[in-house]
C-alpha cells in the first residue's frame, strides 16, 4: 500500500463518526416534584371508574353543568333518597335559592311545598357517621394532626375522619351536604348544598355529607351572593333555576359523563400525599411538613369513554 493510499484511508477514518461508540446515556429520570405531576404521570392501573349511578348531573340556568359524585358507602340512606328523587325528576323546576359568601350554595324547593315521591327512607342523626366497630376498613392514614378528629385518612376514594368507633366524610370545599331543620330532623336529601368557602369542619357529624362536586364547581362558587339572612335570595333577587337533575346512568349514552378517581392505596397516591405535605420545588422554599384532610383532595379526572378494566 502506497504512502498516499495509507494517508487517504487514515483521513477517511478520522472524518467518519465512530459507529461502534456507545450512544450518550439518557439523563436519569427525575421523580415528579409536584402533586400535579404525580397525577399527570399516574399509570392507568392507578385509576378506578366511578359508577354511573353514583354521579348526579345538574343542569342550571344557561345550560351550565354541575356533576356530583355520591358517597353511598358513608351515607347510604340519604344517598338512596337522592337517587330516588333524581329518578323522579323531583328537582326539575326547583332552584338554587341560597348563596352565602365563604360558606355554601344551596338548592331545592324554595316553597318547601313540593310533594315528595313515595318510599323515601327515614333518616336520623345516626346517619351522619358510619359505625366501624365491626367493619374492616382499608384505611390509607394521613399521619398529621387534625383539629376535628383523633385521626384522618382515606377509604375507597373518600377522605374520612375517625374517632375509633365511627368514620365520616368531612366538610371540605366542594363537598355536598343535606340541608335540614332543627334536630331531630336530619333532612331527606331533597335540600342540598355545596361548600363554596373555607372548609366548615364544625359541621362534621352535625349534617350528612353525601358527595362532592367533580365538575362545574365554578358555576356554584361564582353565583351572586344572596342578601337575605344566611345568604338566602330575597324576593327581589334571582333564584337560579335548576333545569334538570339526573343520575348519569339515566342519560343518553352520548350525554353521560365518565369519571375516575385515584386509588388511595396506590404508590401514586402515596407520592401525591407526600408532596402535598412537603412541597420543595422551584416555587416553594419551605415545605409545610404536614397537610390537613381537606387540602389533600383525592384526584378525580374525567374520561371521554368508559374505561375497560
Amino acid at each position: 500500500m502506497t504512502y498516499r493510499l495509507r494517508a487517504g484511508l487514515l483521513a477517511a477514518l478520522i472524518a467518519t463518526p465512530a459507529l461502534a461508540a456507545d450512544p450518550p446515556a439518557d439523563p436519569p429520570t427525575q421523580p415528579p416534584v409536584t402533586p400535579a405531576a404525580v397525577v399527570a404521570q399516574a399509570p392507568a392501573a392507578t385509576w378506578q371508574a366511578i359508577a354511573d349511578d353514583e354521579l348526579l348531573v345538574m343542569t342550571i340556568e344557561g345550560g351550565r353543568r354541575v356533576v356530583i359524585q355520591l358517597a353511598p358507602a358513608f351515607s347510604p340512606r340519604h344517598v338512596a333518597n337522592i337517587q330516588a328523587l333524581a329518578k323522579a325528576h323531583w328537582w326539575d323546576g326547583t332552584s338554587i335559592n341560597r348563596v352565602q359568601d365563604n360558606y355554601v350554595a344551596q338548592w331545592g324547593d324554595a316553597t318547601e311545598k313540593k310533594p315528595m315521591p313515595p318510599g323515601l327512607s327515614v333518616t336520623s342523626a345516626d346517619d351522619y357517621a358510619l359505625p366501624i366497630a365491626n367493619r374492616r376498613l382499608a384505611v390509607t392514614p394521613l399521619p398529621y394532626p387534625d383539629a376535628y378528629a383523633p385521626s384522618t385518612g382515606f377509604v375507597g376514594g373518600w377522605p374520612v375522619a375517625m374517632d375509633g368507633s365511627s368514620a365520616w366524610v368531612p366538610h371540605c370545599y366542594g363537598y355536598v351536604g343535606v340541608g335540614r331543620n332543627v334536630s331531630p330532623d336530619a333532612g331527606t336529601g331533597a335540600e342540598l348544598y355545596a361548600v363554596i368557602g373555607q372548609a366548615p369542619r364544625q359541621l362534621d357529624r352535625n349534617i350528612a355529607v353525601v358527595g362532592r362536586v367533580v365538575e362545574g364547581m365554578a358555576h356554584l362558587s361564582s353565583l351572586p351572593r344572596g342578601s337575605g339572612e344566611l345568604g338566602f335570595y330575597t324576593p327581589k333577587e334571582h333564584q337560579v333555576p335548576i333545569l334538570s337533575l339526573r343520575l348519569a346512568s339515566e342519560l343518553p349514552e352520548a350525554e353521560q359523563p365518565h369519571f375516575q378517581q385515584m386509588d388511595v392505596a396506590s404508590p401514586s397516591f402515596a407520592d401525591y400525599l407526600r408532596l402535598r405535605a412537603n412541597r420543595k420545588d422551584d416555587f416553594y422554599d419551605r415545605p409545610a411538613g404536614g397537610v390537613d384532610i381537606c387540602n389533600a383532595p383525592v384526584p378525580v379526572r374525567a374520561v371521554p369513554v368508559r374505561a375497560v378494566p
